[in-house]
């Protein structure tokens, strides 16, 4: 892990850089000012998250074949969390495992999507549900990609702070109420803050099966809005700021956070220009999306709940009527 300026480095093997046409036309030349390898190759694939899928991963596939790389070739990924997440896949799987590097340039894939070692791409069933888990080799994160991230992509980022923060880091979450994240070194301050703690969670648990599932606070809500509005009206971090309002009003239900607490939590999202409100059409039908999120099992959905600021409970044990009444507050915007 790496967050400063890139360095100059030199790869000696095949390498790849797997991209997208808007990231390569602001950032390419520059990035090439800081790589060279031993052959170096550009791949391109579309941008958005609705081309998180198959085709992408055989165009990136198709590509390795045809350079004839190797299991000592190297991949990296050089965009957002889309690109991330497809390039760590299609590493993972082209024969059986080659390495990969993070160098991400939104802000969200800088704090979140790139650390950790989760990859993969969407299907019609829903978000992330063919993928692996597969370490980069190194994460390198420059601040120079975000000069050009428009607002709401920025926003976007700013939600996954917020989320790590009132899941593990209570600290952490009454800085970024009185911080500036508009201010180049807040900003750097606060992605290293996110980073650690992200980071510290999954040394502790890298295969998600205890508590780097609390991670995904706002993402049980946030998956259905994705799936409802087919990833094309919100960006990932503006569902997961609606999702954390929901989870929220769900622990208000529950005694388990304060409405003044969940308050300062949407307040905060709103500095950002977050949305923090969506209109449930059918209580019913939002309900049942829950089970194809990958935490729940056949009969009970697994649910992410704040415990104040600063801690969390994972629970299968919350009952549908509850959630049910929860998603009726969200019927009318």
């Amino acid at each position: 892990m790496n967050i400063d300026s890139l360095c100059k480095t030199h790869f000696d093997t095949k390498v790849a850089i797997v991209t997208n046409p808007k990231v390569a036309g602001l950032h390419l030349a520059y990035l090439l000012s800081k790589i060279t390898a031993k052959e170096l190759y550009i791949i391109t694939v579309p941008d958005g998250e609705e081309y998180k899928n198959q085709e992408s991963i055989n165009t990136i596939l198709e590509s390795l074949f045809n350079h004839r790389f190797n299991r000592k070739s190297l991949l990296i990924a050089f965009g957002g969390g889309v690109i991330g997440d497809m390039t760590g896949y299609a590493a993972s799987i082209y024969q059986r495992g080659i390495d990969f590097v993070q160098i991400p340039t939104t802000l969200l894939s800088q704090v979140d999507a790139s650390v950790g070692g989760k990859t993969g791409m969407n299907n019609s069933y829903g978000k992330n549900l063919i993928g692996a888990f597969h370490q980069p080799r190194t994460v390198l994160i420059d601040s120079h990609f975000l000069t050009t991230l428009p607002s709401r992509e920025f926003g976007a980022g700013v939600a996954e702070i917020v989320k790590m923060a009132v899941t593990f880091n209570k600290d952490f979450f009454d800085f970024l109420e009185i911080a500036d994240l508009n201010d180049s070194e807040v900003l750097q301050e606060a992605i290293k803050q996110a980073v650690q703690t992200k980071a510290d969670v999954v040394a502790k648990d890298e295969k998600e099966h205890g508590i780097r599932v609390a991670l995904n606070y706002g993402h049980t809500f946030g998956h259905v809005i994705e799936n409802e509005t087919k990833y094309k009206r919100f960006l990932h971090g503006e569902a997961v700021a609606i999702g954390m309002v929901m989870a929220n009003e769900t622990a208000v239900s529950l005694d388990l956070m304060s409405k003044d607490e969940a308050l300062r939590v949407e307040n905060l999202l709103k500095k950002y220009n977050l949305p923090t409100s969506y209109n449930v059409e059918s209580s019913s039908s939002f309900y049942e999306t829950f089970f194809l999120d990958k935490k729940s099992s056949d009969t009970n959905i697994t649910f992410i709940i704040p415990v104040g600021i600063g801690d969390v409970k994972i629970t299968d044990t919350i009952e549908m009527q509850t959630v049910i009444d929860v998603l009726n507050q969200f019927g009318e915007v």
